[in-house]
């Protein structure tokens, strides 16, 4: 988990359209099975979450708008999960939480112009 963490930020910190659709979507894939065979309920969440944003990244006509508010979910949802992650996680939990707010937000805040 500690390396798809890593790959992430590092993929997300460029800015959403510096990562291939493809890629953004195996990464997607990737936390999705793995939040699913958790177990636990706050990461069930989120891979629901991530199925959400799947469906609106594969959907054919991008909207700004919902993927803005899928990517501010995802943020607080693992901002919410990270108070129950291990110390060596919970750093970098929080650093995603904040980069998918704030593409949330730019997205958001982009379609409002």
């Amino acid at each position: 988990m500690n390396d798809l963490l890593h790959a992430t930020l590092s993929g997300l910190q460029n800015g959403l359209t510096s990562l291939p659709l493809g890629s953004a979507m195996d990464n997607t894939e990737s936390w999705q099975q793995q939040f699913l065979q958790s177990g636990q309920p706050e990461f069930q969440d989120i891979a629901r979450e991530i199925g959400n944003l799947q469906s609106l990244l594969s959907s054919g006509s991008l909207s700004a708008t919902a993927i803005g508010n899928s990517l501010n979910m995802l943020g607080d949802q693992t901002s919410q999960a990270s108070h129950h992650a291990s110390a060596d996680l919970k750093d970098d939990l929080l650093k995603l939480a904040d980069t998918l707010r704030r593409h949330g937000h730019d997205l958001l805040a982009h379609s409002a112009s």
